[in-house]
C-alpha cells in the first residue's frame, strides 16, 4: 500500500513539475518577436455588395491535385495562363473549358508570388526568396534583392509600368516566407512599397512603414496604384501622377478580411482578394503583446486558424467596393491570393490550395460583365 502512494505521490510530483516547466516556457522563454499593442476596429458586417453568396461555387477548377500553391497567376501574350507554385516552379495551360495539363515554363528555385507581364513580354516575379525577377527567352534575370541597403525578406507583389518599370512590395524586412504570421503577431510596419527603374537599373523606395505591404496594382492610366496592407486591413492609393503625386492616401479601411493580392481588371476596375474573412481570435490578442508573446512560443499548429474562405471583392479606384464573389465554405475554393481576367473569365489562384479557380464573368448577373 505504501508502495503505491509513493508510486502514485512521484508521478504527482512529475506532473507539478511538468506543468511549472511549460509555465516557464510559456511566459518567460525568448521570441522571435517583440510585438506592439494594437486595437483593430470592430469588423464591419458583410452586407450590401459583401453580402454572403456562394458565387465562387460555380467555378471551374483547373488543374485540380495536379499542383500545390498557384499563389498568384498570370495571362500570358500567348493566351496561357501562368502560375508559381509552392515548388519554385512556374506553370502555364490553355484553358479551354476543360481537364488542362501544365506545362513548366520555368524555375526560379525559390518561392515565386506575384506575376505579371511586361511591355515586351518578359515575366516580371516577385519571387519571396530571392527578390525581383525577369523571366525572358528562357533566361532569369535577378533585377533586384534590396533597397536601401537593407535586403527584401519577401518580395510579394508586382505590376509593371508601359515604360518597363516595375512597382513591387517588400511585405516584411524582417520576416521571411514562412514567417509572416511572426509579422502578423508584432504588429509593426516592416514593408516597403518600391520601384525598379529600368533605365537606371536602380530601386527606389516610394513608401516605407507599411504593414505587410502586399497587392500593387497600376491604374489604367497609370497615374496611381494601390498597394495593400494586409495586416490593417486597408488598401491605399499611392500617386504616381499630378499634383499629388509622390503621396499616398488611404483608400479602403478595415475590410472585413485580409487583402492579399490586388489586379487591375479588363475593365478598369480592380480585383481584390481577401485571404480569408477577419479573425476574432487574432482581433483579441492584438491589443495584449503578452499574449501575442505567449502565442508566438506554441507550436505553430496551435496558433489562430485562417477560416476556410473564398472571398473577392472588385472595386474601383475611388475604394467604392462594387460586388463580391464568394465560396461561405471554402470548400470549392478558398484562401484566394490573386485574380485576373481575360475579359471572358477570372483566373484566380492560391497560397495553400492544388487548384485554380476559373469562374466565367458572364455569370454575374446584372453586372457590367454579363453585358458583353
Amino acid at each position: 500500500m505504501f508502495a503505491s502512494m509513493s508510486g502514485k505521490r512521484k508521478i504527482l510530483v512529475s506532473l507539478v513539475g511538468l506543468i511549472l516547466l511549460l509555465l516557464v516556457y510559456l511566459f518567460t522563454w525568448p521570441t522571435p518577436i517583440d510585438p506592439e499593442a494594437y486595437q483593430p476596429p470592430e469588423p464591419p458586417s458583410l452586407d450590401g455588395p459583401t453580402k454572403p453568396n456562394e458565387v465562387l461555387k460555380k467555378a471551374d477548377l483547373a488543374l485540380l491535385g495536379q499542383i500545390q500553391g498557384p499563389e498568384d497567376v498570370a495571362i500570358g501574350p500567348d493566351g496561357m495562363i501562368y502560375a508559381g507554385l509552392l515548388d519554385g516552379r512556374i506553370i502555364r495551360f490553355a484553358y479551354d473549358g476543360e481537364g488542362s495539363s501544365p506545362e513548366d515554363f520555368a524555375n526560379t528555385e525559390g518561392r515565386p508570388l506575384g506575376l505579371a507581364f511586361g511591355p515586351e513580354g518578359a515575366l516580371y516575379v516577385a519571387d519571396g526568396i530571392k527578390g525581383l525577377l525577369k523571366i525572358a527567352n528562357g533566361n532569369t534575370e535577378v533585377l533586384s534583392t534590396g533597397a536601401n541597403g537593407v535586403p527584401f525578406k519577401f518580395t510579394d507583389h508586382l505590376d509593371v509600368a508601359s515604360d518597363g518599370s516595375v512597382y513591387f512590395s517588400d511585405a516584411s524586412d524582417q520576416y521571411g516566407v514562412g514567417e509572416y504570421l511572426y509579422d502578423l503577431l508584432e504588429a509593426k510596419p516592416h514593408g516597403r512599397l518600391l520601384k525598379y527603374d529600368p533605365v537606371q537599373e536602380k530601386t527606389i523606395v516610394l513608401q516605407d512603414d507599411l504593414y505587410f505591404a502586399n497587392g500593387v496594382a497600376l491604374s489604367d492610366d497609370e497615374s496611381y496604384l494601390l498597394i495593400n496592407e494586409t495586416y490593417r486591413y486597408r488598401v491605399s492609393k499611392y500617386w504616381l501622377k499630378g499634383p499629388r503625386a509622390n503621396t499616398m492616401e488611404v483608400l479602403i479601411e478595415n475590410l472585413p478580411g485580409f487583402p492579399d493580392n490586388i489586379a487591375r481588371s479588363s475593365k478598369g476596375t480592380f480585383w481584390l482578394c481577401l485571404f480569408t474573412v477577419r479573425n476574432p481570435v487574432m482581433d483579441s490578442l492584438h491589443p495584449s503583446p503578452f499574449m501575442k508573446n505567449i502565442v508566438a512560443r506554441l507550436p505553430k499548429f496551435l496558433w489562430p486558424k485562417p477560416k476556410p474562405y473564398g472571398f473577392v471583392l472588385e472595386i474601383d479606384g475611388d475604394g467604392q467596393i462594387l460586388r463580391s464573389l464568394q465560396d461561405s465554405t471554402g470548400e470549392h475554393l478558398k484562401e484566394i491570393t490573386g485574380a485576373k481576367d481575360n475579359g471572358k473569365h477570372l483566373f484566380m489562384g492560391s497560397l495553400h490550395n492544388d487548384r485554380i479557380g476559373v469562374f466565367d464573368l458572364g455569370n454575374l448577373e446584372g453586372s457590367h460583365w454579363a453585358e458583353d
